[in-house]
């Protein structure tokens, strides 16, 4: 009993010792790594298991295929935005207290959705449901961190290719899902299933997830967010997002808005006592910023993938929307075998160069690919990106662990997925600038050509990045 009414030193003593006592009784075992990683499938499931409930939507609504496109564009910008920001609260607050409070977003959002009586009433619970989904991943990779911290010893490779794998598995069974829960009752339940989902998430924190530190209470809320900075940041990726969503009939004013935003987040974030996005580090971090830079170029090129295959594969080589799913799946398959091979090395930059190689590769085979191709072909392709989908995302979720500050590896985790969700935006208007109305084999190979260029860019830069072959 004295040593806890004891001096201050003994009482801190005494908590690190407690705290280092649960982390240890957790370890990086099974239990820890189905708490991180749980939560981390509730952003791409959402991502995806919209897409088959928009147009039962639209006709319940009456809106047009514009106006339901809007759940799927506010679930991005509210990712884009909430995940540094729950990045930085997990670093400040404790990653188990804003993984728990994420879970409880999901779960409220799937309510606010499934009782939602207009489309504006759905487009709020798709910017709740985006928040709290943004909180898992960063909070995750801030518990990985910390718990190595207590344990004083590295994470295995394997904790953080389960994140990149779960990521991968979640958004292939999102439409699967999605369909089977139209099946059952309808779109409605395409948001309930949240709540589920967010309570077992919040069940399985609360069990095994260590403890956090105490929260220093003396320094506000809008002070430990930096509320200007934040309100900088939302503001200029809003800008951007918006512009690039409207490349067809580009509003210029939109991107000169963004650079005044993003100088004067700059200017901002220079002077700040606690800066939102530490714009000095990201400064001498050279490396830190180019693996952003790869990811995002990398995410782009996937997505146009992703979703102008879907596409192409309906409307021009004539299959049904089963076979394009089907020709799909090889793809998600090859993704999580390649991560689980990717995840138990640990030269990053070989494994990078090995990404940007394929995905080269993958795009060439889209340059020279036709509507008359055989489906053995087709889904050929679909297992060349998905080998690089497996190489880039584990690699570039490893380079970025190891090249973020340990102190802020929340918020740097959740500013790599903010250009992940800017390069899917891209994606999408890049798609339909080069398809224009419908997607046809001169359409694909147009779009081809730009990717062909993209990931020979990338590949370049790998090969010429130093500081990736010199380190781990």
């Amino acid at each position: 009993m004295n040593s806890v009414t004891g001096p201050s030193g003994t009482v801190s003593n005494v908590v690190a010792g407690r705290f280092r006592a649960d982390a240890e009784r957790l370890g990086f075992g099974r239990r820890f790594v189905s708490a991180v990683s749980f939560g981390s499938v509730l952003n791409p499931v959402n991502s995806s298991i919209i897409a088959i409930a928009l147009v039962a939507i639209g006709r319940d609504f009456s809106v047009g295929a514009g106006a339901t496109a809007w759940l799927v564009s506010v679930l991005y910008l509210a990712t884009a935005i909430g995940q540094p920001t729950m990045g930085r609260l997990a670093d400040r607050l404790g990653p188990r207290r804003v993984y728990l409070a994420g879970s409880v977003l999901v779960a409220a959002g799937g309510v606010i959705g499934w009782a939602a009586v207009s489309l504006g009433m759905l487009v709020v619970a798709r910017v709740i449901i985006g928040l709290g989904t943004s909180a898992a991943y960063p909070a995750a990779m801030a518990l990985v961190r910390r718990q190595s911290v207590r344990l004083r010893r590295p994470a295995p490779g394997r904790v953080l290719g389960v994140l990149a794998i779960m990521g991968q598995v979640s958004m292939a069974v999102g439409p699967v899902l999605g369909g089977g829960l139209m099946a059952l009752g309808g779109w409605r339940l395409t948001f309930l299933v949240n709540v589920p989902l967010g309570l077992v998430s919040a069940v399985l924190a609360l069990s095994w997830l260590p403890v956090d530190d105490p929260v220093d209470r003396r320094e506000p809320l809008g002070v430990v967010l930096d509320a200007p900075g934040l309100a900088l940041f939302a503001g200029a990726l809003t800008a951007l997002m918006v512009f690039m969503m409207g490349l067809a009939h580009p509003r210029w004013w939109l991107l000169v808005l963004t650079a005044v935003l993003f100088a004067a987040l700059a200017v901002w974030e220079l002077r700040a006592r606690a800066p939102f996005i530490d714009v000095r580090m990201l400064a001498r971090n050279h490396a830190l910023t180019a693996t952003y830079l790869r990811y995002g170029v990398t995410m782009l090129i996937t997505y146009c993938f992703v979703y102008g295959w879907a596409i192409w594969l309906e409307q021009s080589a004539g299959h049904s929307a089963t076979v394009a799913g089907a020709l799909m799946m090889p793809s998600f398959a090859t993704a999580t075998l390649v991560s689980l091979f990717a995840a138990r090395r640990q030269a990053v930059w070989g494994l990078l160069v090995a990404g940007a190689a394929v995905l080269t590769t993958g795009s060439l085979l889209l340059l020279v690919v036709g509507a008359a191709a055989p489906l053995w072909a087709l889904a050929g392709i679909g297992v060349v990106f998905g080998v690089q989908n497996g190489l880039n995302i584990t690699a570039g979720q490893a380079a970025m662990y190891a090249q973020a500050p340990a102190d802020q590896t929340g918020v740097a985790a959740g500013l790599m997925r903010s250009f992940m969700y800017v390069g899917a935006i891209a994606s999408a208007s890049l798609i339909n600038l080069t398809f224009g109305g419908e997607a046809t084999d001169r359409g694909l190979h147009t779009l081809a050509t730009v990717l062909v260029i993209g990931s020979a860019a990338l590949l370049a830069a790998t090969l010429l990045d130093r500081t990736l072959r010199t380190g781990r």
